[in-house]
């Protein structure tokens, strides 16, 4: 199995994929790991991969070109005929379990983008194959969710765990998930940033991220209304 990573801290999965399990099937030639950083896909000389969100609000938004250019360079090295899936560690995803376990580790190849700083531009979810939450809590970055399914799909791989080991593990803040967040460029590839977050209407946009969580919860984790 192929797991790519792209991040902007590579060096915090070293003592996790350095030791243990994964160390194993990586050693077994069962595993090959891969590591992108996203800087190396920006536009410009500071490598800026992040700009304060349209609509106004606290922190940083990841941009979608830098992802989109990052995600497109890892998919460009690996057969396309080969099964595999983009995964985006993400509060709004489906709450990882061993059968999602289970079930990745039956693909080719798993792509991970590692969100940080308020989150990603809503426009780079139409990447992914995949929302998956290791918990209904608080995180730095998308790192640390990734090691966690890493390690445990790991496991499932034929060969990587001893005769007299056991493959069986347990995985298991309240509200509504987050309205979209946009930002520059207002328009990407077809996609363009609603109206309502440049009116400068602070009412109206405070409605709309208002409507936008409650739908997205709904769709993606109505488990969270009850």
């Amino acid at each position: 199995m192929l797991i790519d990573i792209i991040t902007l801290f590579p060096e915090m999965f070293a003592g996790v994929f350095g030791e243990s399990i994964i160390k194993r099937a990586v050693d077994k030639k069962i595993l090959e790991v891969r590591f992108t950083q996203l800087r190396d896909f920006a536009f410009d000389k500071h490598r800026q991969v992040d700009d304060s969100p349209f609509g106004g609000g606290a922190g940083m938004v990841l941009k979608p070109e830098p992802v989109y250019r990052a995600v497109r360079d890892v998919l460009s090295k690996s057969d396309e005929n080969i099964s595999r899936k983009i995964i985006l560690p993400d509060p709004g995803g489906e709450v990882f379990t061993q059968a999602k376990a289970k079930e990745l580790a039956a693909l080719d190849q798993i792509v991970f983008v590692c969100g940080h700083y308020e989150g990603f531009d809503a426009r780079i979810y139409d990447l992914a194959d995949e929302l998956i939450s290791i918990g209904d809590y608080v995180l730095t970055g998308g790192e640390l969710p990734a090691m966690v399914i890493v390690d445990a799909v790991a496991r499932m791989l034929p060969d990587v765990l001893g005769s007299a080991e056991s493959a069986v593990t347990d995985s298991f803040f309240d509200g509504m998930l987050g309205f979209p967040q946009y930002t520059r460029p207002r328009e990407f590839e077809g996609k363009i940033v609603p109206d309502v977050l440049l009116s400068g209407n602070h009412a109206e946009i405070k409605k709309w991220r208002e409507e936008q969580s409650l739908a997205l919860t709904r769709t993606r984790r109505p488990d969270l209304l009850k």
